[in-house]
């Protein structure tokens, strides 16, 4: 019998690009891409390293934050799902993006991925299920898309990968949006996580609140954070110099400051350097307010109230009763130093004005508003009553909303307001972007309130000036 050329090397070829694959990522990337004359540029390698610490259990929450155009997704969300059944055959995915069709549209391909090199990668798609968005493998793996707040109940998860939660800014700036992603993350995702389950988090930064900085607030040392800015900044992860960018081969640095003056600095900020800053409100501005970890010694303080008493009902969006605590130290600068509101009945409300009185002590001014008619005399006189022992000081507001929220406002744009880091913070800078145009301004006219009546009283006597961001 007549021997074919080469026929011993091209097996052996073969034999050894299928345990490649299957070893490292790398391989499976490069091979995948070569279909397309794609290499992996070199912070794709970084992005490698990292997916493959979640493969093999070393990391177990990845949180990769990358600007647009950067193939976050080609090798997080198409890539990696591939690559991850040779690891782990028999075990399920879900994968989340903003909207159900996008989920699908990297289902799609990473089955397209399967079909073209199944034999390879050692698995292939079970003939009976093989939609985009629900698939499963020759070797017991399964993998299932959803939209955020889509239906995932009834799944179970090894490994749960979220592609950009968030598809707009219109979205990231609605309080009311980011709160139903974070719901959905808690209460419908990491409930769907079988014991030792993974979850990769890949998105472009939006918002301070969003749900990347959300979990990086209040579970930061449970993520593994990859964060590589379009243009490097010091300490750069991938010990780029300062200013070049991340991907030359794609976009270079000069194509890179075009786009920044054409979005914008907002934007640029938050989606291609990864930090979000607060956008600018119509009468409030940020720039300059400092987050303190401890209030100022000495100085005085108000509780201001703004008052309501419609309770929350599932047919109604009532006002808040808001009691905000101003202090102004002796150098006259002020700090927001604790929020308490409250949609409830008048009962509730009296409740929590002495609680909270209490709980101030009676060193600290409590300011109430007097609404014009009887009944607004009524509640005052009775509320001073039953204050007896604390400083009450009783006003009506005078002059619109806006011009009452003016003097503290030109205060917070010289830099002279500061907040006590605190998680009232961010509904409460989200109210200040917000007005005169948001739907509440409870919280404002508790600032504007406790303010005036700060100015009213004699000032702290005056101490060594210490500007608040050298605190």
């Amino acid at each position: 019998m007549k021997s074919l050329p080469f026929t011993w090397p091209l097996l052996l070829q073969e034999q050894n690009t299928r345990q490649a694959i299957r070893a490292r990522l790398t391989d499976w990337a490069k091979l995948a891409l070569s279909s397309r004359n794609q290499v992996p540029a070199f912070h794709h390698y970084r992005l490698i390293a990292e997916l493959e610490q979640i493969a093999t259990g070393e990391t177990q929450r990845l949180l990769l934050l990358l600007p647009p155009g950067s193939a976050k997704s080609t090798y997080a969300s198409i890539l990696f799902p591939a690559w991850w059944f040779t690891q782990h055959p028999g075990s399920s995915v879900i994968a989340a993006s903003h909207t159900a069709d996008l989920a699908k549209h990297f289902g799609r391909q990473v089955r397209e991925l399967v079909n073209e090199h199944g034999s390879r990668l050692g698995y292939t798609l079970s003939a009976d299920n093989r939609s985009a968005g629900r698939w499963s493998t020759s070797g017991g793996g399964e993998y299932f898309a959803a939209g955020i707040r889509g239906p995932i109940t009834g799944r179970r998860a090894d490994l749960a990968i979220i592609d950009d939660p968030i598809k707009s800014h219109a979205e990231a700036d609605s309080a009311v949006f980011r709160e139903l992603v974070w719901n959905w993350y808690r209460s419908d995702l990491t409930t769907r996580l079988k014991p030792g389950g993974r979850i990769v988090l890949i998105m472009t930064r939006w918002h301070e609140d969003d749900l990347g900085g959300r979990l990086l607030d209040r579970h930061g040392a449970q993520w593994r954070t990859l964060r590589l800015p379009a243009l490097a900044e010091a300490e750069d992860p991938l010990d780029r110099p300062e200013g070049a960018p991340l991907w030359p081969e794609w976009e270079s640095a000069e194509a890179l400051e075009h786009k920044r003056l054409t979005v914008g600095e907002r934007v640029w900020s938050a989606m291609y350097q990864q930090t979000p800053r607060p956008p600018e409100g119509a009468l409030f501005t940020f720039r300059h307010v400092a987050m303190l970890d401890v209030c100022p010694g000495g100085g005085q303080s108000v509780r201001a109230w703004d008052l309501a008493g419609t309770a929350k009902l599932a047919s109604n969006n009532p006002d808040y009763t808001v009691g905000l605590k101003l202090h102004r130290d002796a150098d006259q600068r002020f700090t927001v130093t604790d929020i308490t509101r409250l949609r409830g009945g008048l009962h509730e409300v009296k409740d929590l004005i002495l609680q909270t009185a209490k709980l101030d002590g009676r060193t600290v001014t409590i300011s109430l508003p007097k609404d014009p008619g009887s009944a607004g005399g009524f509640v005052a006189t009775y509320l001073v009553a039953q204050l007896a022992g604390h400083h009450v000081i009783v006003t009506a507001e005078t002059g619109s909303k806006l011009t009452r929220a003016t003097p503290i406002a030109s205060q917070l744009e010289a830099g002279n307001v500061a907040l006590l880091r605190a998680s009232w913070n961010q509904a409460f800078l989200d109210e200040l972007r917000e007005f005169p145009n948001g739907t509440k301004d409870d919280q404002v006219d508790a600032l504007s309130r406790a303010f005036a009546t700060l100015i009213d009283l004699a000032p702290p006597s005056r101490r060594l000036t210490i500007p608040f961001l050298a605190r």
